[in-house]
């Protein structure tokens, strides 16, 4: 009988092949395609084949191997990095993008216990800005902003600046 000598792995390994099959369950209506011309089921299969590939691995590992036990599930983590989706996609339409975005990044950053209320902001208000310019300006997203039509604005004459300096 086999002995398992890192339990971690043998999870870890279970959960890998679980994926996989799950993949394969659910891409096996899709066209599959060769690989010269591919079908929307090709991806899908070989990427659930690699995961249950890993899982494989990971089982072999878990009797060959020692290794840790499986660790306790940090809950506070997880609960705050929903919370902070959820309130995102609950306030988005309606206090706008920015926002939404600074709160979701509050509410997500209090999973740690060590969090600097200094990094925190900075990162929340970073994170905020980035989303307009990219999502709103550069890929031409239609969120609801407070600033998009400024920020944009910006971009707009600064291509131009760009722009013009390149053709003098």
């Amino acid at each position: 009988m086999l002995r398992v000598k890192s339990p971690q792995d043998l999870g870890a390994g279970l959960l890998f092949v679980l994926i996989g099959c799950v993949g394969i369950y659910f891409g096996k209506d899709l066209t599959y395609g060769s690989s010269r011309a591919m079908g929307p089921g090709y991806f899908p299969i070989w990427l659930s084949t690699i995961i249950m590939g890993m899982g494989f691995i990971c089982l072999v590992k878990s009797v060959t191997l020692n290794g840790p036990p499986i660790a306790r599930i940090p809950l506070r983590p997880i609960l705050c990095v929903f919370a902070g989706v959820l309130t995102f996609g609950y306030l988005v339409e309606t206090i706008k993008l920015e926002p939404a975005l600074i709160l979701m990044t509050i509410i997500a950053t209090q999973g740690r216990k060590d969090t600097k209320q200094k990094q925190m902001l900075i990162l929340a208000l970073c994170m905020a800005f980035a989303s307009v310019v990219i999502f709103v300006v550069l890929l031409g997203q239609a969120m609801p902003t407070w600033s998009g039509e400024y920020i944009s604005a910006f971009f707009s004459k600064l291509w131009a600046l760009i722009s013009s300096a390149k053709g003098a």
